[in-house]
């Protein structure tokens, strides 16, 4: 069997340590970033819902501001995003480069996409559902516990399974910058030395966590699918 490896992807296999720690530095990005943004993604996109015209915690002046936030975070590329944060990230992580610097920006393209991933699975929600929770007197907190988070749990898990698979994306981008991981490990060596089966594997490395991410996900979609 290494043998019959070592002659498919032969510079893989000289290089299965440093391949080994690519794998690892990705899934740690992933799953720090990914943790952080879920609570913050989370809690954004429920304000955002409580707060609009007609929520049952309006307020326009912070709706309006956590809607241009949203947009403005969105709409900025995340290979900017990358060099517009170095800043922050020194200033939190004590770096900008490498695991550590990556999490920063990394949360900062995330939040954002997931707080609208949120937002659109509380919008699904039946309104009827909210006016009968009123009318029992339950106070926002309770409403939005009990029914908001409790009855969309398999829209949330749509919402954070794209954004699980989003944020590998990233990764693979950040390593670009020097962050590591398999997108470093892919640009190192197979773009920068023309190494084509060190970017076969990479791809195929991201294309079976994306399987991974998604049967996940649909599992928990389909056990929380009323």
């Amino acid at each position: 069997m290494q043998e019959l490896l070592t002659k498919l992807i032969p510079n893989v296999m000289d290089r299965l340590p440093t391949f080994f720690e690519a794998i690892g530095d990705t899934l740690l990005m992933v799953v720090w970033s990914g943790a952080i943004s879920f609570v913050l993604g989370l809690a954004l996109g429920v304000l955002i819902t409580v707060t609009k015209p007609g929520g049952i915690l309006e307020n326009k002046v912070a709706y309006q501001i956590l809607d241009k936030v949203i947009s403005l975070f969105r709409s900025i590329p995340f290979i900017i995003l990358l060099t517009w944060v170095m800043p922050v990230s020194r200033a939190i992580m004590g770096t900008a480069i490498y695991v550590q610097g990556a999490i920063v920006p990394l949360v900062f393209g995330a939040v954002p996409f997931f707080a609208r991933q949120v937002q659109g699975a509380l919008a699904e929600l039946d309104p009827g559902l909210i006016e009968a929770a009123l009318a029992m007197g339950s106070s926002p907190w309770e409403i939005i516990f009990r029914v908001y988070l409790k009855e969309s749990v398999a829209s949330i898990a749509r919402g954070t399974t794209i954004t699980a698979i989003s944020l590998l994306n990233l990764t693979a981008m950040a390593g670009v910058v020097g962050a590591g991981g398999l997108g470093d490990f892919a640009i190192r060596y197979g773009h920068d030395r023309n190494m084509m089966d060190v970017t076969n594997v990479t791809v195929l490395i991201l294309v079976l966590f994306v399987c991974i991410i998604e049967f996940a996900g649909g599992r928990v979609v389909k056990k929380n699918t009323h």
